[in-house]
């Protein structure tokens, strides 16, 4: 590949980042706010960091709407870690939730429960279709559970809710990932959403919860490193978090903002992934699986239908900068990951390419 050739990284995350917040981030590094401290180096516990800390969290609940009576926390461990702490938090009451099982990630949600006592009702499932669709919440009359958990979006399978499940009185959990601040959803209508960092809104290491505070606090001796109430008095703070990766969110959150908040990013997102389907349902050589109706804004699988030649489409990719177009191995073929700050002109590109194969290898 030419040292020259622009690079547009389809990674399903770590994810690409905007350019404008990376060369915040090589400024700060030596001296964060002319401190003379590396932002590696603040202390979680200074004015520098409460700044930091306290930004990010207004600016979240600006971009995305979130109410007053709503915690905003930083975590670390990923969903994975929330896949175990929401059941222990929340599911006080008939020690039961719901899940719809929309691929791989719903899967591990129902795992981590369990693991830990709580029972798990499955109410619809796509697996038997090979998660190519959504499955479908036919009714929820009777509130037998603490809650009814979903991914809004499957960066494996490609396929995300547009439109949310009516639960009636029981609760919404939803991990949102891979569309986190890059679709619009009413945040009134969950009581708990969580979302890991790397996608959307920054790097690896930091995991965001919204949660109601009506819903917090019923459980005592919880294990303080997943209790929400702990956290929500402790301001995110009971031990040292995150900091450079709270710090990285908050750039990205002013980004943002800048670029017409989360109503432009889906258009955006619309835009790009607009281009690339239309590019697909036209070829004679590439298929997208995903009903039309599921199909996700920001994670687009496609596939030849032959191995080989989806392992030579990879390899030519890499070597004009397109990167990390592999998809995931319980799928395989090919994906392209359209998160916020991939650019338009990275989709073009991988369209001319896709474009220029398909003629080379018909």
């Amino acid at each position: 590949m030419n040292v020259m050739t622009t690079i547009y990284n389809f990674a399903a995350g770590p994810a690409t980042m905007p350019d404008s917040v990376i060369n915040q981030i090589k400024e700060d590094l030596p001296s964060y706010a002319n401190s003379g401290m590396s932002v590696m180096e603040i202390s979680h516990r200074s004015a520098l960091f409460d700044g930091i800390i306290d930004d990010a969290k207004q600016d979240l609940r600006d971009l995305l709407g979130i109410p007053d009576n709503y915690q905003v926390l930083f975590f670390q461990g990923g969903c994975t870690l929330q896949f175990t702490a929401a059941p222990l938090n929340l599911a006080n009451n008939y020690h039961r939730i719901a899940l719809l099982d929309s691929g791989h990630w719903a899967d591990r949600a129902r795992d981590e429960a369990q693991r830990v006592g709580t029972k798990v009702d499955v109410l619809a499932s796509t697996k038997a279709d090979h998660y190519t669709k959504l499955p479908v919440l036919k009714s929820l009359t009777q509130n037998t559970y603490d809650y009814l958990h979903i991914t809004t979006n499957n960066t494996i399978e490609g396929t995300a809710y547009s439109e949310l499940p009516d639960t009636g009185a029981t609760e919404l959990v939803g991990d949102m990932s891979s569309n986190f601040l890059g679709q619009q959803y009413d945040m009134k209508k969950f009581g708990l959403v969580m979302a890991g960092a790397q996608k959307n809104l920054g790097i690896a290491g930091l995991t965001i919860v919204i949660v109601r505070n009506d819903l917090i606090g019923k459980v005592k001796n919880l294990p303080s490193m997943i209790d929400y109430d702990l956290f929500a008095k402790k301001n995110s703070m009971f031990n040292t978090p995150p900091v450079f990766a709270i710090y990285t969110a908050g750039l990205v959150l002013k980004w943002l903002k800048e670029q017409g908040g989360v109503s432009e990013m889906e258009r955006r997102n619309r835009q790009k992934s607009g281009l690339l389907y239309d590019f697909l349902d036209n070829s004679q050589l590439f298929t997208a699986p995903v009903e039309k109706a599921a199909r996700s804004l920001t994670n687009v699988p496609f596939i030849t239908g032959q191995p080989e030649l989806d392992t030579k489409l990879i390899a030519q990719a890499a070597d004009v900068g397109l990167l990390n177009i592999k998809g995931h191995r319980s799928v395989g073929g090919m994906r392209a990951s359209l998160y916020n700050a991939m650019p338009y002109a990275g989709v073009e590109k991988l369209v001319d390419f896709l474009n220029k194969f398909e003629k080379n290898n018909r």
